[in-house]
């Protein structure tokens, strides 16, 4: 079954261009991190550091953009950063990018490559539909502190993904929750870009492009659909 994702008014009136895109996913192969992830994650550094040409992360207008989304909803975008920010300074840091698991590298590359947010989520483990809400701050967190698992809960106002369980995604794409999260025995899954002005359609499109192209010749043999939110 086609999983379902919408985008709520009240998000849509505080972000009037936001734009996103799904890659559905099954039959997937995934594993430890390997030679052909790697290879994506350093070309992405490459490009990115192309693309910036010496500049930071937040002085490119869509990473601007986006911080300026974070701090409409109440979010401090140089403490809580969208996650293509983020994984932008650790590709340009001496450290580089972190080698997590073939999918999860993937879609870490597209993201660094168009500098544009991309998250991943395991399909069997949501329940229900997903939603992109304003929390009213009751909605439970599940995520793990110190070793330990532990439920926190939203700041009111603040723009969450969410299914029937709870919130799968805090402060927009700042931090995904252990419960859905791709891990090495993922077959099927879900990869969400999101989009601002001025982040064309044709660009978002292309990204998405990319990474469905990545996925095929990482699992070869999986069913792949590209599709616009509901």
């Amino acid at each position: 079954m086609t999983l379902t994702l919408t985008v709520s008014d009240e998000v849509r009136t505080l972000a009037p261009g936001f734009t996103a895109l799904v890659v559905e996913a099954r039959g997937l192969v995934n594993g430890p991190s390997d030679e052909a992830s790697s290879a994506l994650l350093d070309e992405a550094a490459r490009r990115l550091a192309e693309r910036l040409d010496g500049r930071s992360p937040d002085q490119d207008p869509h990473i601007a953009a986006w911080r300026a989304a974070y701090t409409a909803f109440g979010a401090k975008p140089s403490r809580t950063r969208n996650s293509a920010e983020a994984l932008a300074r650790r590709a340009l840091a001496d450290g580089g990018l972190p080698r997590i698991n073939r999918l999860v590298d993937a879609y870490n590359a597209v993201s660094v490559a168009h500098l544009i947010p991309v998250g991943g989520e395991d399909l069997d483990r949501i329940q229900g539909a997903m939603r992109l809400i304003r929390a009213t701050g009751d909605e439970p967190f599940v995520t793990v502190a110190g070793g330990v698992e532990t439920v926190e809960h939203p700041e009111p106002g603040e723009i969450v993904w969410c299914d029937e369980e709870g919130v799968t995604c805090r402060r927009w794409n700042w931090r995904q929750g252990p419960r859905t999260r791709i891990d090495d025995g993922t077959v099927d899954a879900f990869f969400l870009l999101e989009a601002l002005d001025p982040m064309t359609g044709d660009e978002l499109r292309a990204a998405g492009a990319e990474l469905a192209e990545s996925l095929a010749k990482l699992s070869p043999g999986a069913r792949l659909t590209v599709r616009d939110p509901e």
